[in-house]
């Protein structure tokens, strides 16, 4: 690719694949070239920006993006590549974005790469302006309140259509299904799932604090198991968040997971290499062993089905509106936001309001456990309530499915009660 005076648009897509990049990659350059812009896309979001690859560059056309909007994954690829790592790095990426002339750069990611993006706009010193379009199927960026993240409202679809059949699967073949789902920092995705599917027990992240355990995460699933054989049901989907994974203390993954703990270029454990559904599922199968219960356990790790998933109606319209906005936002002088929509409004929010003030970066938007959504999430669960154990009919009966006395089975499980 040759650089040209003509005044031209970029386009960067980071992190992982979410339902609907495409979409916004071709609204944007629909919109850019309408108004006069030449449109590059970078290929493999700033992998090829570091090392200054001119090949690694694709101008895009209204012709062909008009029908991308339908596809899954992304014409421009992806990557995680990091440019904040060094400072020579992030030079490299403005000295390669101002050689061909770009001086508006719109970015599609998540919270690292709305941190790259913030990099991007401070070293060019505004000769470059950048808007940052949020994309993470964990919808765990700081959007205004009920506004999701593109991407979420498919993965949520395509997973709750697939733990559906699960669920079918398990009643006919009397069997558990341990069913990790994607979200490194929050529950949102594994919560959405389970709520829409109306799986039989989903555990977030967030409902454990600041320290979860596999005790605690395995004491909830048995208790949760115990309780559904009072009612003559051998079967289940329990669906947990990996991002429990994130809040365990390192000396206890270790203990499970040894050398297998990896880390990406932007410092985070690499949560899809650990496999926290089969150390589930053999814990959990010693566990009704001693219990003489005959139960049978399968893990399945459902994230990679969902990230390249065609995006559903919604996410082909969410994208249209934010690919345009963050087009109109650049072209009426902004700089540094973040874009969103509220309704019909564009929303641009300032790369600053989004930082926490701890580590630089994007804050976390958890799933608020004290909301009603939340609350009228776990009644459809089945899991061991404060209420339980408050009718002791009740426990003398959860005790004797659980092979165990009443006292054994109140000194293991009071304590997960809720």
């Amino acid at each position: 690719m040759e650089a040209s005076n003509q005044k031209t648009l970029g386009i960067v897509v980071g992190g992982g694949p979410a339902p609907g990049i495409n979409g916004v990659i071709a609204s944007v350059t629909i919109e850019a070239i309408n108004n006069g812009y030449r449109v590059l896309g970078f290929i493999e979001g700033f992998n090829y920006l570091i090392k200054q690859d001119d090949k690694q560059i694709m101008e895009l056309t209204i012709n062909n993006v008009s029908r991308l909007h339908f596809e899954g994954g992304s014409i421009l690829k992806t990557s995680r590549a990091n440019p904040t790592k060094n400072e020579q790095d992030l030079k490299n990426c403005v000295s390669q974005l101002l050689k061909h002339n770009v001086s508006l750069l719109v970015t599609i990611g998540g919270d690292d790469t709305a941190y790259s993006s913030m990099k991007i706009s401070e070293a060019a010193n505004n000769q470059i302006r950048v808007c940052h379009v949020p994309k993470t199927i964990d919808n765990d960026l700081p959007l205004p309140q009920g506004v999701s993240t593109f991407g979420y409202q498919t993965a949520r679809e395509v997973g709750a259509s697939i733990v559906k059949n699960l669920m079918t699967d398990a009643k006919t073949a009397s069997r558990y299904f341990i069913v990790i789902a994607m979200g490194r920092q929050a529950g949102h995705l594994a919560l959405g799932i389970g709520k829409s599917a109306g799986a039989t027990l989903s555990l977030i992240p967030e409902e454990f604090g600041d320290k979860v355990t596999m005790k605690n995460i395995c004491d909830t699933i048995e208790g949760c198991i115990i309780k559904r054989l009072t009612h003559e049901k051998d079967h289940g989907v329990i669906i947990l968040a990996e991002g429990l994974l994130e809040r365990m203390d390192i000396e206890e993954l270790k203990q499970y997971f040894g050398d297998q703990i990896k880390y990406d270029a932007h410092g985070h454990i690499q949560l899809a290499e650990l496999d926290i559904g089969k150390v589930v599922r053999d814990e959990m199968r010693l566990r009704v062993e001693k219990r003489k219960l005959k139960i049978n356990f399968t893990e399945k790790n459902l994230g990679y089905e969902l990230r390249c998933a065609p995006p559903n109606a919604f996410d082909r319209e969410y994208t249209r509106d934010l690919g345009n906005g963050a087009v109109q936002y650049l072209l009426k002088g902004g700089n540094g936001s973040l874009i969103t929509f509220i309704g019909e409004r564009l929303v641009p929010v300032s790369f600053d309001d989004l930082k926490d003030p701890k580590t630089g970066k994007a804050r976390v938007r958890n799933v608020n456990i004290h909301s009603e959504s939340y609350q009228i999430s776990t009644k459809y669960m089945i899991r061991l309530t404060k209420k339980d154990f408050e009718d002791q009919e009740k426990v003398n009966l959860l005790a004797k499915y659980a092979n165990c006395s009443v006292d054994e089975f109140v000194q293991q499980f009071k304590h997960i009660a809720k």
